[in-house]
């Protein structure tokens, strides 16, 4: 039988995942800013460029192999201890990435911040849907939360980069990952419970598999390599505080349209929204790849936007009770896979194949794994109940 949830219930749920939320926005700014300076002054963190690429893939192979024992850690000991562990980790990788230099010694460092991200992530998306009333609100708030902070760190560590080098942001930045601990004491303690413990075996990807690792594919791996690749000639000679800014940009649509997207969401379906989202953004991809650069990027931030809080929601109804953790975590697996291969597959192809083909291609794929996301979609009713078992 269902019962609706109390009005204090949800406020506290609320609450929770705004915390969890402000502590990812402290500690994600040394990983998008290293992400700007990296390749730009490999020369000064001791690595080559194809190192600096290697660097930071590094975060994203680690999560691939380590989120289901991330999940397991959180799931036995809550999100108070798990994302205190992590801010203060994250805090120590933004001091090392202040002050160490070369291949090895970064490399450490980038393999525990991809730990301490699948953390925080998976606090922020599984405290969000600890409710399904208001899930995908709660789910666009924490996005907008979380994007303050990169957007604010991209611009300031360009310019601090040009006049001071590209170390001295990180120790800032390290400082402000431990602020995140007053936070992080502020989260509940109460363990998640991690459900009955099942066989490891290779499961065929679902719906929700396909289409998480599409999107990773395409908005997280390919657009962001080819906006450089086939805009280098538009833009000015790779200033840094042009790529800070355009990298801003992308982190400051979160902050203003995420939460439309959890609204609509509650309004009109999480699935059916989704499923529309993708299909535009399928067009304006293979606008992107038939050379409408700009007026089709800005459309694509836009929309990606507009999606990030829409899968947490539907996870959380289509897998209720402590399993939505581990569901959770293998969505942001295969969005890291996506997301890993991406820019791979945009150095090789890129320079060889035409981008109408590439683009176009990878466009239809997005829009059929949508569709399939979109079989017995939810209607608003479905994320108003607000019912728990």
């Amino acid at each position: 039988m269902l019962r609706t949830t109390p009005a204090p219930a949800l406020a506290a749920t609320d609450l929770n995942s705004r915390h969890a939320a402000i502590a990812l926005g402290l500690s994600l700014p040394a990983d998008v800013v290293l992400y700007l300076l990296l390749p730009m002054y490999a020369g000064q963190f001791g690595v080559t460029l194809a190192e600096a690429g290697m660097l930071l893939a590094a975060n994203r192979l680690v999560r691939i192999a380590g989120y289901g024992a991330v999940a397991r850690f959180y799931a036995r000991n809550g999100d108070r201890l798990t994302c205190t562990i992590a801010v203060v980790a994250a805090a120590f990788c933004g001091l090392g990435y202040a002050t160490l230099s070369g291949f090895w010694a970064l490399l450490p460092l980038r393999l525990v911040w991809g730990l301490c991200f699948a953390a925080l992530n998976l606090s922020t998306q599984s405290l969000a849907t600890a409710e399904l009333l208001g899930a995908a609100r709660r789910s666009g708030r924490s996005r907008a939360l979380i994007a303050i902070g990169p957007v604010l760190a991209l611009p300031l560590g360009a310019l601090l980069a040009l006049w001071a080098g590209p170390r001295i942001i990180f120790g800032i930045l390290a400082v402000f990952s431990l602020v995140a601990v007053l936070v992080t004491r502020r989260l509940p303690a109460v363990p998640h419970g991690a459900g009955p413990r099942r066989a490891r075996r290779f499961k065929r990807p679902n719906s929700l598999d396909a289409w998480s690792f599409m999107e990773g594919l395409t908005l997280d791996g390919l657009f962001i390599i080819g906006l450089s690749y086939l805009g280098k000639d538009l833009m000015p000679g790779g200033a840094v505080v042009m790529a800070g800014s355009l990298m801003a940009l992308r982190y400051l649509a979160e902050i203003l349209l995420s939460p439309v997207g959890g609204h609509l969401a509650e309004r009109f379906g999480a699935e059916r929204l989704l499923v529309s989202l993708s299909l535009v953004t399928a067009m304006a991809l293979v606008g992107f790849g038939l050379g409408w650069l700009w007026s089709c990027a800005a459309s694509i931030v836009v929309l990606r936007a507009l999606q990030l809080p829409l899968l947490p929601p539907i996870v959380a109804r289509r897998t209720p009770g402590p399993e939505r953790m581990h569901a959770l975590a293998a969505r942001a697996v295969w969005r890291d896979i996506g997301a890993g291969i991406g820019p791979l597959l945009a150095g090789l192809l890129l320079p060889v194949v035409a981008s109408s083909w590439l683009y176009g291609i990878c466009a239809l794929l997005l829009a059929a794994a949508a569709l399939a996301c979109g079989r017995n979609p939810s209607t608003p009713a479905d994320t108003k109940q607000g019912a728990t078992p």
